[in-house]
């Protein structure tokens, strides 16, 4: 028994002998929760207070499950194999699975994953003759998987308008459907569970007498169906409920966007009469800089439940804090570092790069793959393997060959045009009995499969006709929208991302043709011939036009081309497979329960962390504010901060101020590696006027009075640039995105984070430069 407890400091003793009473461990980042979890499991079976068969563990992932299961194996002398220990979603399986015929489910009944679930919804919508354009299939996935989550079946949603009324009727036609087939989809796995413990009280009376100990991890990401679904098997209000052991993290909930409520923590203390509320605050994974950091940050969000974690590893170093001009000297400051950390010896897969948006990723991405340092994007997809990315190179593909028939399949019914499998096959027949490619045959075809064929193609045509004098970048943005896929994913509830991801493709090939020496204004479309007539040939020793292959791109391929290859290489590049000591990149929402040496949280700018979405949204600060809590407690010795002046996203450069959260963040731990007030570069630019030869008295002091007042005009006022950091006496700091006319007539539009966007008229507007 002594073997059992002896490393636990005094709070996780304390909650792990709890007597068998419901009890709330608000467990810190760090504090060792899954240990306490796996102990209790032991101390109670080792302790005789109940045996394997009466304890019920909930997590939220299988990894989660399976390291529970392997600890409690190293801990006691049986077997695990039989425990109820799982998902929800994997618990609810094990019980419907035995209770089949009372759940009025088939022994064999299927589970549906999200991809077979949208197929089955898309045939529904065919069967039934429904609009997919007016009705979505994707938007009533969402819909009937949202309902489900709160405990609705099709008749108790609440409709209030058309859209919503026939949604509902949607999603009753979608059960019946699944009820004929036999298959279930994930939310119904937790719905079905929940409503046959419900109304079968002889059932629900054995399980809340079996299970006396129910415990749950991650409580703080419970949604409302799953907090029902506990209150129902621990037999609250029964008046002989089990020993729900709730172990959980407020400030880490972050999931809300999922359905998540963290909420359901003080609603448990409440609704249980909790009179063990445990704080676990000993943290064991960083030092002291890092956890002041987090500690004063969190306490700014008011409703939590309250904890401070500390540790006993000392204070380590201070927080370092970047202020970059660009996001390219962003993704270059942060490769050197990662240098040194090598080179002092860290591991590459103990350093993390985190940011608030898929869409930052590709800059740092192809900083990375240039300097050749192995990295993998963890939960997610390097950038130009994303689906939404590819599909926009296949329409690229088709721009610069339209003979691609890889490219062809990919999109030719995407967005939907209503071409089907059949139509494909009579093209691909045509194809072969002319020895033609896909698009070269569509001309065959006749009917109705031909006129959506030829729609398509026309499409194609008419896109790389009005972008033949274009640049790549604008290219790239005609081709997104003539495409379609634009309106595509804005129609879609969580395409947001989609359309940052594509739009960042703008910015990708703006750094794609400076870097290779194109310029920017070179057309896409211009091949070596066309080159060549321009007086740069490239020949052999012969004097016959060649592709050399040691000539730089600009003199053998057209920007598309070169864009095009330099793409493929990046997506294929294999140097960072699984397994491998790569560099670890994700958002912050991947990075919950993971831990790094060192960790970058980038891009920490009014706008993007916070993010923009969270001012339109009800305690949507304090949910980014949870975020930023999270990416700073992944770092056990080292953690860098970085925010850029200006930074190019969704192919437009915007203009930045730091995050609020920098102000939220204690001095003392902060080591501020450029200025902290730092005024962008175009303002410490030396201007006409300041150089000694126009100073009044000077040998061209007539040039200098006209130099002077065109460049006034042309600023808008006394010298006043885009970009510039200003401060206004009411709405703070703030930074010029945009200035309009000229003299007395001058306005600037600035942002001001927290304040919002302002249009000051320049002439009376009190502007101070900041950092001069």
């Amino acid at each position: 028994m002594q073997n059992l407890l002896h490393n636990l400091n005094p709070e996780q003793l304390a909650a792990v002998t709890l007597p068998a009473q419901s009890a709330l461990i608000l467990a810190g980042a760090g504090s060792g929760k899954t240990r306490v979890l796996t102990t209790r499991i032991a101390w109670l079976i080792q302790t005789g207070q109940i045996g394997p068969s009466g304890i019920m563990a909930v997590t939220f992932t299988n990894k989660a499950a399976k390291e529970m299961l392997t600890r409690l194996s190293a801990m006691l002398p049986m077997s695990t194999r039989g425990m109820w220990i799982g998902t929800f979603h994997g618990l609810c399986n094990r019980l419907l699975r035995t209770h089949y015929r009372d759940a009025a489910l088939p022994q064999t009944f299927q589970i549906l994953d999200s991809q077979d679930q949208l197929s089955m919804i898309k045939r529904l919508l065919k069967a039934n003759n429904i609009d997919d354009e007016k009705y979505p299939a994707k938007d009533l996935m969402y819909f009937i998987n949202n309902a489900k989550d709160q405990g609705l079946r099709s008749g108790e949603v609440e409709t209030y308008d058309p859209i919503t009324r026939k949604f509902a009727e949607l999603y009753g036609l979608y059960d019946d459907q699944c009820q004929k087939e036999g298959v279930v989809d994930f939310a119904e796995l937790l719905l079905r569970c929940y409503e046959l413990l419900l109304r079968n009280q002889p059932l629900r009376e054995h399980y809340q007498t079996r299970f006396q100990h129910i415990l749950v991890d991650e409580f703080q990401d419970t949604n409302n169906l799953q907090y029902a679904w506990l209150k129902l098997m621990s037999g609250h209000g029964t008046g002989r409920p089990s020993a729900l052991f709730a172990v959980g993290d407020d400030d880490q909930s972050i999931y809300a966007f999922r359905g998540a409520n963290v909420g359901n923590m003080q609603a448990f203390e409440r609704d249980f009469r909790v009179e063990n509320l445990i704080k676990l605050e000993q943290n064991y994974r960083s030092h002291g800089h890092i956890l002041d950091a987090a500690n004063l940050l969190i306490s700014n969000n008011a409703k939590r439940l309250g904890k401070n974690l500390r540790t006993d590893a000392g204070q380590g170093e201070q927080v370092r804090v970047y202020e970059a001009s660009t996001d390219l000297e962003e993704a270059q400051w942060i490769i050197d570092e990662v240098k040194n950390l090598i080179n002092d010896g860290t591991k590459r897969d103990e350093i993390a790069v985190l940011y608030r948006s898929n869409a930052q990723s590709r800059v740092i991405e192809h900083a990375l793959f240039a300097a050749g340092i192995p990295y993998h994007v963890y939960g997610g997809l390097r950038y130009f393997q994303r689906a939404e990315v590819k599909n926009a190179i296949a329409y690229l593909q088709l721009m610069d060959n339209p003979h691609n028939d890889s490219a062809f399949l990919r999109v030719v019914n995407f967005p939907a045009r209503g071409i089907g499998a059949r139509s494909i096959e009579q093209l691909q027949d045509a194809a072969r009995m002319y020895g033609v490619s896909l698009y070269a045959a569509v001309p065959y075809m006749t009917g109705r499969a031909g006129g959506l064929l030829g729609g398509f193609v026309k499409i194609i045509e008419s896109t790389r006709f009005e972008t033949q004098q274009l640049s790549l970048p604008e290219l790239v943005r005609v081709t997104l929208d003539a495409s379609g896929m634009l309106q595509h994913y804005a129609n879609e509830k969580e395409g947001q991302d989609r359309i940052e991801n594509l739009e960042q493709l703008v910015g990708a090939a703006t750094q794609f043709v400076q870097e290779e020496g194109f310029g920017l204004s070179a057309p896409a479309h211009l091949g070596p011939q066309a080159l060549a007539q321009a007086g740069t040939p490239v020949v052999n020793a012969d004097g016959i036009e060649v592709m050399d292959a040691d000539a730089p791109l600009a003199t053998v391929m057209s920007p598309l081309s070169a864009f095009l290859s330099h793409a493929s290489l990046e997506a294929g590049d294999a140097q960072a497979q699984a397994g491998q000591d790569a560099l670890q990149m994700m958002t912050v929402h991947s990075a919950k329960g993971l831990e790094f040496d060192a960790v970058f949280i980038t891009g920490l700018e009014e706008g993007l962390f916070p993010h923009e979405s969270s001012a339109r949204e009800n305690d949507g600060l304090d949910e980014e504010r949870r975020l930023m809590y999270v990416a700073i407690t992944r770092a056990k010795k080292r953690l860098y901060m970085t925010f850029t002046q200006s930074r190019m996203l969704h192919g437009q450069t915007r203009y930045n101020i730091k995050s609020r959260f920098f102000e939220e963040l204690p001095e003392e731990s902060l080591k501020w590696i450029t200025p902290r007030v730092q005024s962008h570069w175009f303002a410490n630019k030396k201007t006409a006027w300041d150089d000694a030869s126009f100073r009044e008295g000077g040998t061209d002091n007539a040039l200098a009075k006209q130099m002077k007042t065109k460049s006034l005009a042309a600023a808008g006022g006394p010298g006043w640039r885009i970009g510039e950091s200003v401060m206004h006496g009411k709405f703070g700091e703030g930074v010029i995105v945009n200035i309009e006319g000229s003299g007395t007539n001058a306005r600037a539009q600035i942002n001001f984070g927290k304040s919002g966007m302002k249009m000051l008229d320049l002439s009376i507007a009190k502007l101070e430069r900041v950092g001069r």
